[in-house]
């Protein structure tokens, strides 16, 4: 994947994780998770990595957030002081990446390896709802101006990049530290038009410029107000310079996005350092020695983290058995049914856990095709997915129905609004009234000579799906539908996507406690390649509220106006809305510090004691 992907199949935030490098590492349904693209990792890892705000008196608007001694950062109390160092974490891929630059490369397994190599400028608190204030991170302190247009960040002294050896120069580098300039260039990078990254782009389209003072001290200008400048300014990553613009002459963006040696790899200020990508087999990383978290107590007691690529589930559950895996989601089949082994016994040495997601999966329907341009038609075929048959029979009640483009744990989405019922008669009259009926006596329906006949593609080694869509045809058919099924390999369908190559897709999307909607349903991104509205949705209604959302500093209103957006979208019915999945996580009972937050389990507080510590095998 050489571009700007989507979905997190079946999972964060960072930019939302990038932006926000800080993502929910366990995987739902199947471990193939699409994040609600850099946008929604933004908020993400925002509300999970963004800092204490540092506000003076004299410059900055009336924040809760006080002066915070220079020492002080985020989430250090989760920490155990009597942790023993040393040991590994090994964790499972559902795939293979394409290649590790997040910018362009909109994955989630990437922004998960992001998420453990580089820090923003600050973080919530782990147990924070995303309502709380911000603590620091590579963020020393922060000015905000009154009218929230300018935020003034002072850096970390001594903060160093990971050493590396340039793949294409061969140059060692060793002991650079991270400065101003640093951030700088993510922006600039990121706001050039030649670089992959649209959706990212669309997300900070309303930062006008970020203003170096010194080394140590920025400033991000903002050109209008927006209500998550706050959190995307504190969740700004630094960009090395030194690895993506190592030669002369002005930054090319075409060759950052063609730049496939240093493509291969990350280099980051975070608390694991890239080691090696071993393709098709794993991924490792490991603690970096200097890391500035170090002296200031949140320096992660676990030495060596893999992520194996094992695609089927059922091979990644034979793994947790026999303790090659430490830690891997379940899917609902195997949470009943497949638990009931010694090893998941109150004295055995594995533990279930599970809790909500910010996730909800959908049925996307190309507004390109003629077949789905009117509502009617949108919402028959609504009306045909069996929502509580499947719930039962798929996902053994382990999810939640859903009925709109928000994470149901949001205040965003309206419980008022309810899934289309399961309705044959009702969808058939509406096909009707959209003029399609069954000339030709064949069962299929048809209009102006041709049938309502669409393929619907979706990851092939997502088991939940291989489940869920043949219930979902067949229904179909009952009303004269013919919908076909096609399982792609990940990189190819990511491509497709891109390119809004396809009539339906089944995938997922992961939000934020406070999203914006603009990526996914704005009309300017319809016809973009790449963006996160790939289905090609436009309404100019919907453009209204998305603009107001975007500029609505009061959550009340916000929340109406969030609201009244679930309801046309419900209306309009672009996604057939299906569910939201719950995280079903399996953990070796070896680590200690277990402790599962709103967003899910954090492993950089794990620990071992040193008798129980293993080796990644090979390592």
């Amino acid at each position: 994947m050489n571009k700007n992907t989507y979905l997190n199949v079946l999972a964060t935030g960072i930019f939302l994780v990038m932006l926000l490098t800080g993502f929910v590492f366990v995987k739902a349904l199947d471990q193939l998770r699409f994040s609600m693209e850099e946008m929604n990792r933004t908020v993400k890892n925002l509300e999970s990595r963004i800092a204490n705000l540092r506000i003076s008196p004299v410059q900055a608007s009336t924040s809760p957030a006080g002066n915070h001694a220079a020492a002080e950062i985020a989430n250090r109390r989760y920490y155990d002081p009597d942790a023993e160092s040393g040991g590994r974490l090994i964790t499972a891929f559902g795939a293979d990446v394409g290649n590790m630059n997040m910018l362009i490369t909109n994955d989630a397994y990437v922004s998960e390896i992001w998420a453990k190599t580089m820090d923003s400028l600050a973080e919530r608190d782990y147990a924070d709802d995303g309502s709380g204030e911000l603590k620091p991170m590579l963020a020393e302190s922060w000015t905000i101006s009154p009218d929230k247009l300018k935020y003034r960040v002072r850096l970390r002294k001594g903060v160093l990049w990971h050493d590396f050896t340039d793949p294409v120069t061969g140059k060692e580098w060793k002991n650079r530290e991270v400065t101003a300039h640093d951030f700088k260039f993510y922006l600039d990078v990121v706001k050039n038009e030649a670089v992959d990254c649209a959706p990212l782009r669309g997300y900070l389209k309303d930062i006008d410029r970020i203003d170096v003072l010194n080394d140590h001290e920025f400033e991000v200008i903002w050109s209008r107000p927006y209500f998550l400048a706050e959190d995307i300014s504190l969740g700004l990553i630094p960009l090395p310079r030194h690895l993506y613009h190592a030669y002369d002459g002005p930054f090319d963006g075409k060759r950052f996005n063609d730049d496939h040696e240093r493509n291969r790899m990350i280099v980051g200020c975070g608390p694991y350092r890239f080691d090696k990508w071993e393709k098709g087999r794993r991924i490792v990383l490991r603690r970096f020695d200097n890391y500035y978290g170090a002296r200031l107590g949140i320096q992660p007691p676990i030495e060596t983290v893999s992520f194996d690529i094992i695609q089927h589930p059922n091979t990644r559950l034979q793994a947790l058995l026999s303790g090659e895996l430490d830690l891997d989601a379940l899917s609902p089949d195997q949470w009943i049914n497949r638990t009931n082994s010694a090893a998941f016994k109150p004295d055995g040495f594995l533990e279930k856990i599970e809790y909500p997601t910010g996730m909800y999966s959908y049925i996307g329907l190309n507004q390109n095709n003629p077949i789905f341009r009117d509502r009617k038609v949108r919402q028959a075929l609504s009306h045909l997915v069996n929502r509580e048959k499947i719930l039962k029979d798929v996902f053994f009640n382990l999810a939640e129905m859903v009925s709109g483009p928000f994470p149901k744990t949001s205040a965003a989405y309206d419980q008022s609004v309810k899934p289309y019922a399961f309705d044959i008669a009702a969808a058939k009259r509406l096909l009707a009234e959209a003029g399609w009926k069954d000339t030709d006596g064949d069962g299929i329906l048809d209009r102006d000579g041709k049938p309502f006949r669409f393929t619907l593609v979706y990851p092939n080694v997502s088991v939940t799906y291989q489940k869920m869509l043949p219930i979902i045809k067949e229904d179909m058919a009952k009303a004269g539908v013919q919908m076909e099924l096609l399982g792609i390999e990940w990189s190819v369908l990511v491509q497709r996507l891109e390119k809004k190559q396809f009539d339906a897709c089944s995938l997922a999307w992961t939000g934020t406690l406070k999203p914006d909607p603009y990526q996914l349903w704005h009309s300017s991104l319809a016809d973009v390649n790449a963006s996160s509205n790939h289905i090609a949705f436009a309404s100019p209604k919907a453009d209204e509220l998305i603009e107001k959302i975007r500029v609505c500093f009061d959550s009340a209103e916000r929340n109406r106006l969030y609201h009244e957006f679930h309801r046309l979208i419900h209306e309009e019915e672009p996604y057939l809305f299906l569910f939201a999945p719950h995280s079903l996580v399996a953990v070796n009972k070896r680590y200690n510090n277990r402790r599962v937050f709103h967003d899910g389990l954090k492993t950089n507080i794990l620990w071992v004691k040193r008798d129980q510590q293993m080796r990644v095998p090979g390592y």
